[in-house]
């Protein structure tokens, strides 16, 4: 099948958050099935553009992508240029899946889907959360659901949801969607080359008692400030929020330390964490907590599992079925006293870490390789061929 993937932004080696790299992962699964995998996007790198070809394919992993440039509006990843090539590539795809709501390229590809009457799949990749919508640009978002998302998602040929928890947050919407698929993310192998020495900010980590670890992009939605809070609850430890801080928050989470009083047991590693600082890092932790208010999915806690290291969630993340299903941790209310004690019980039971850890790695090892996944979208791809 010829299948075309259009997603905002597409820069895989740069580790931009989960959804980047889970739609990488299944285009490179896809490809490696023998299917020709097409990307559109754009080569916005946050306020700035990456040093990529727009005037022919660049090829990463298998994967034909193709980028164009966003001269304003960025902010809605608007770029002319991509939607003049879509409108022209689109009539040749057997199925398009558009990776993301809320922007530009969604809606130009969701338009030339239409008219070229090709079957089309939408991700949401956790952006369609009606009480974070409520809270936060209600009125603006509001208003692109009425006018433009609603119509989109609805003439869907399906809907594709990486957990039940966001297929139950979609469903809050009250839509007539066509189908709804749920399909989890995976996990990439280790790559068991990186044995080098860590910076020193990350060597430092290991240092100072069992080591409690958050991993992933610094943002409001992940719950550090509750994290914060439970961790307060334990007597024993280090704390290490371990990621990229582009909301700003660092200063904010010090000064929440300082109320606490355990401005001592925090580590802060405010950076993109890749490579043998990243394998350093998670070898030195005891145990993984995402204590998300929202989260579709959570591919942390599939990398901390397939690594031996148990997860603790709150219940609104993705990935708690998997936490669940596998035994690998625990799913603990995000209050600070719950939260707080399942930390602090595998903080101090090291048997109980790692047996938790073990059962995880296994699971995860038998059930969330790309391949497989990539084998649940190509039968959804197939279906909706056989039935446009």
């Amino acid at each position: 099948m010829r299948l075309l993937h259009v997603v905002p932004t597409y820069l895989p080696a740069r580790r931009y958050g989960g959804p980047i790299v889970a739609v990488h992962g299944l285009c490179r699964a896809l490809a490696a099935r023998g299917h020709d995998v097409e990307v559109y996007t754009t080569s916005i790198d946050g306020p700035h553009d990456s040093p990529v070809p727009h005037d022919e394919p660049v090829m990463l992993d298998g994967v034909k992508v193709r980028y164009f440039a966003s001269p304003r509006l960025r902010r809605l990843s608007y770029a002319p240029a991509l939607g003049r090539a879509l409108r022209g590539a689109m009539a040749g795809c057997d199925v398009a899946h558009l990776h993301s709501v809320f922007l530009w390229p969604t809606w130009q590809a969701a338009r030339s889907a239409q008219a070229a009457n090709v079957p089309y799949v939408i991700s949401p990749r956790g952006m369609l959360v009606k009480r974070l919508i409520e809270s936060r640009s209600r009125f603006i978002k509001t208003a692109w659901i009425a006018l433009i998302e609603r119509s989109n998602l609805e003439r869907a040929a399906a809907i594709h949801l990486s957990s039940e928890v966001e297929r139950r947050e979609i469903e809050k919407f009250g839509w007539r969607l066509r189908r709804m698929i749920v399909a989890p993310n995976a996990v990439d192998d280790i790559d068991e080359t990186m044995g080098n020495a860590p910076s020193p900010d990350i060597a430092a980590l290991g240092r100072g008692g069992p080591l409690v670890l958050f991993f992933g992009r610094l943002a409001r939605v992940k719950g550090l400030d509750r994290l914060l809070r439970a961790f307060a609850q334990t007597e024993r430890g280090i704390l290490a929020i371990v990621g990229a801080d582009y909301e700003g928050l660092a200063q904010q989470l010090l000064r929440l330390a300082d109320a606490l009083n355990i401005r001592h047991r925090l580590r802060l590693v405010t950076r993109i964490v890749t490579g043998a600082d990243k394998e350093h890092v998670f070898g030195a932790a005891r145990v993984l907590v995402l204590p998300s208010y929202s989260e579709s999915f959570g591919n942390t806690v599939l990398e901390a599992l397939q690594r031996g290291i148990p997860a603790i969630v709150t219940p609104e993340v993705g990935a708690a079925e998997v936490v669940t299903q596998s035994g690998g941790g625990l799913v603990a209310d995000g209050a600070a006293e719950p939260l707080g004690a399942a930390i602090a019980s595998l903080i101090d039971d090291p048997a109980q870490a790692a047996a938790m850890g073990e059962a995880g790695r296994q699971y995860v090892q038998r059930h969330y390789s790309w391949q497989s996944v990539a084998g649940q979208m190509e039968a959804l791809y197939q279906e909706l061929c056989i039935a446009h």
